[in-house]
């Protein structure tokens, strides 16, 4: 066959794909959008989700249901997000565990840059340090003080979650050895620290803030460089006993890998919209961080490519131990989002 034969076939083949996905893009949504939350309910991320569901269901014109769908650190979860069809009806809702877990875990079942299509950024999140009210620990540095003088252990709600990576952070910045427990939510995490089954478990404000007025828990400190303006009498892990502390999480919503662009555009305009809510804006405004907006094209191409960072938690455990896999980090707009610093 001619050169020229086969070049004008790929150019049919090539403008009838374009056509297709044009199409596709017209029609879209016709029916139920799935957002898989791959941590139980409760927690921030969940949250986060279901606001974001809720405006997006109102724009679109069709129900945007959340299903949580927990496990292996998140990895279950995403793998049928991975697995599914790239048509945009079924997203996922992520959280630091998805940059964490290639380094935390020896295999996975996906690849975690390259089977997933970015749609947007939506927030970055703080992480407030409970201790039980039994606890003789009332600051930062009298806690690891604490530490040092027995075995204690913490919870998380899950291995690669932002409560496990800031507690290891703060444990290696400290110097001090803690057993980890993770749980499948944040409210049995919640509860295993107010029965003092737990000596420690970062949370963050928007299910934090309620317990610690209720006088359920006890604040010793808040993960990120300012107070927040919401409980100003709760100080940096930094300025209370751990200096140069300092880690930030982040939430935001993939699609399967070559889900089309006119798809990908249409989503991220309705997230857009959606963290502009009032019941967004106050959230995040409890959480002591403005929205992460972001413009038509975000997260495309070298903006979401992942960078490293050193990490001590191995690959498949919970302790930190000497020994650096690399935790690759997101990247939105030339900005890192995630644990910052290193576990050393």
């Amino acid at each position: 066959m001619p050169a020229s034969v086969l070049r004008r076939a790929w150019l049919s083949v090539g403008l009838m794909l374009a056509l297709s996905f044009q199409a596709m893009a017209q029609d879209y949504p016709n029916r139920t959008i799935k957002m898989i939350v791959p941590t139980g309910a409760g927690g921030i991320t969940d949250i986060l989700a279901r606001l974001v569901a809720r405006s997006m269901s109102d724009q679109l014109g069709q129900a945007v249901v959340i299903e949580n769908r927990t496990g292996a650190g998140g990895t279950i979860g995403t793998r049928a997000v991975a697995q599914a069809e790239p048509d945009g009806y079924t997203l996922l809702m992520v959280f630091p565990s998805h940059a964490a877990n290639p380094a935390l875990y020896a295999s996975l079942p996906y690849d975690s840059e390259k089977d997933f299509a970015p749609i947007s950024m939506v927030t970055r999140v703080s992480e407030i340090l409970l201790v039980p009210n039994s606890s003789p620990a009332r600051s930062v540095k009298a806690f690891i003080e604490f530490a040092r003088k027995q075995p204690l252990n913490y919870a998380s709600v899950g291995v690669g979650s932002l409560a496990h990576l800031a507690t290891e952070l703060f444990l290696s910045s400290a110097g001090v050895k803690m057993t980890h427990i993770a749980y499948r939510s944040v409210p049995e995490a919640q509860q295993a620290v107010m029965t003092d089954q737990v000596s420690a478990f970062f949370d963050t404000p928007v299910t934090a803030l309620p317990q610690i007025r209720a006088g359920t828990v006890t604040a010793l400190g808040i993960s990120t460089d300012k107070r927040l303006t919401i409980a100003p009498d709760i100080p940096t892990i930094a300025e209370a006993g751990l200096p140069g502390y300092e880690v930030v999480g982040w939430n935001g919503v993939l699609a399967p890998a070559h889900t089309p662009r006119p798809i990908i555009d249409r989503l991220n305009a309705a997230i857009q919209v959606a963290l502009k809510t009032p019941e967004m804006v106050k959230l995040l405004t409890e959480q002591g961080r403005a929205r992460r907006q972001q413009s038509r094209g975000a997260c495309d191409g070298d903006a979401c490519r992942y960078r490293k960072m050193e990490t001590r938690v191995p690959r498949g455990g919970d302790q930190a131990a000497i020994g650096s896999p690399l935790l690759p980090l997101p990247v939105l707009h030339g900005e890192r989002v995630g644990v910052r610093g290193s576990l050393h």
